[in-house]
Formats: C-alpha cells, structure tokens, sequence
C-alpha cells in the first residue's frame, strides 16, 4: 500500500485549498506548503509502517470533508531535518498548523476520521 496523492517537491500559494493530500517531499516544500494554506494538517509517517497506512485514507476522507484544511504527508526519514525540527518521536503524527504555527498534535497511533475532526476542532479553539 503505497501513498497515491500528488507528489510536490515545492508547493505554490492557489486560490484553493486541496481536496486531496499533497505528498511533500523535502523541508523546503513543507514550508513553502505551510506558507501556501492558511490552515494545514501534516501527516509525518514512515514506509512500512502499519499505523501509517492504515490512517492514510482516513486523511484523505478528511481532506475532502474540510474546505478550510489543506492536508500533506511527509515522511521525515526523506528530509532528516524534519525530525528534529518537529519533535518526530512516533509515526503516525498528525500536526495542525494555523497560519505557519504549530496548533496541536496527535500522535496516538491510528486515529479514525471522528477522532481526527474532534482533534482538529479542540486544536482550533485553543
């Protein structure tokens, strides 16, 4: 089971906010992605990991449920940098920013969409 979302190796502020994930690939894209939505939800996950996979088409039910949420998955070990920088302990770990900053995070392991929209609510209203 392989990630089937659009792969961008830089991102670019659109008018819109994606209806599907976006696959970032590096640091660069990450931030440029960050710096593109107002509101984003990063999926940090590892190949061969079972929780990952088993959470990524509930990502992609949330990215199509929420208009104002632009979803992307990384996986750190491609950008070494990005483990440090985010604090990657455990995959999966879900990270809400809001304009560029960190709001909340949910690294629990796999997390169903319910589990996943409360997150993002409680995260939002803080």
């Amino acid at each position: 089971m392989g990630r089937h979302y659009t792969t961008v190796t830089t991102a670019t502020a659109t008018d819109s906010t994606p209806d599907h994930p976006a696959t970032l690939e590096s640091e660069r894209a990450l931030d440029e992605f960050l710096t593109a939505h107002d509101r984003v939800l990063v999926d940090f996950y590892t190949e061969g990991c079972t929780l990952c996979a088993s959470i990524e088409p509930v990502i992609g039910n949330v990215a199509r449920a929420h208009d104002d949420l632009a979803v992307a998955t990384i996986n750190p070990r491609d950008d070494p940098a990005l483990i440090d920088r985010f604090a990657i302990t455990s995959a999966p770990t879900l990270v809400l920013f809001e304009d560029g900053e960190e709001r909340g995070r949910l690294a629990d392991g796999f997390q169903g969409g319910d589990a996943i929209d409360a997150f993002l609510d409680g995260a939002s209203d803080e």
